[in-house]
Order: structure tokens, then sequence, then C-alpha cells
């Protein structure tokens, strides 16, 4: 993955913030001991698909997943990883209007506590504790900025 600070500011720098009610995009630095988090945006632009995102370093890694995210295991989904986004991001809702990057309806699908389990440069190992997503996913960089998202095994005693 590349440096999250170089790479923070393409997205809010492809909108006019005087026309879009998009957060501003500032980094927040969070404690060590506060949770982090995950979201997952139902995102209705020009093709409908969400996106995954998870607070690490600092600010919220994104993938963009056309068909949705996985809720059982073996179930193998496509996500392409787009810019990071500020912190900011992690409770919007709205219409980013049209001729701005990204128009369309923006609504949180799914959200809560995550938790890294692993991480090296190919392969993300995360726990998410949503209300729709719950249990162990993964992510393994496979060519490029596709990725592929699944949820792994229930263990034992796990909802």
């Amino acid at each position: 993955m590349e440096k999250t600070r170089d790479r923070i500011g393409e997205d809010t720098g492809r909108r006019d913030s005087s026309k879009t009610s998009g957060p501003e995009g500032r980094i927040k630095i969070q404690p060590k001991q506060a949770k982090t988090r995950f979201v997952v945006h139902e995102h209705h632009a020009r093709h409908l698909h969400w996106d995954l995102r998870l607070e690490i370093e600092g600010v919220l890694k994104s993938w963009a997943v056309p068909k949705g995210p996985p809720t059982e295991p073996g179930v193998r989904r496509l996500a392409v990883q787009t810019e990071d986004h500020p912190l900011d991001y992690i409770d919007f809702e709205g219409v980013i209007p049209e001729r701005q990057y990204g128009a369309g309806t923006v609504k949180v699908w799914d959200t809560g506590p995550f938790e890294l389990l692993g991480q090296d440069g190919r392969e993300l190992k995360f726990h998410l504790q949503g209300r729709r997503l719950r249990g162990t996913y993964y992510l393994l960089h496979f060519k490029e900025k596709n990725w592929l998202f699944f949820k792994g095994k229930k263990l034992e005693g796990e909802r």
C-alpha cells in the first residue's frame, strides 16, 4: 500500500467544496486506546457499488466493491483500491452533485468497530463488528489495484 499521507488529498482535491456537502478532509490522529472503525457506504454513482473503508494509520483505507460486500463465507468479491479518505467520511451520508468526483447518493450501509488482525503488502486480515458484516474478513491483493474480498469461515461460538 502507498504511504497514507501521500494519497489522502486525491479525493478531496477533485471536488469543489463550495458545491458538495462532503467532509473537508482533515486528518485526525486517534488516541491509541480508541477503537478503530469501519464503514461500508452504498454509493449510487454512475454504477451502483459499495465502498469499504477501514480506519488504518489515521485515514480510511478504501476499496470499491462493485457487487456488494460478502456476507457469507465462500463468497468472493472484487474490491478495487481507491484513494484514502479522511476520517470525516466515516459518518458521511448525502448527495454529491453532478459533475463532481463521485457524484451520486451515498448512504451508510454498515458501520462499527473493527480490529486489524494482520497486515503485510499483499494481505489484510481483520474482524468486523457491524450490524450486517460480522466476523473475520480478508483482502488479498492480486493485481494492480485489484483485491479479493471475502469472509473467513465461522469459528465455533461466533455469530
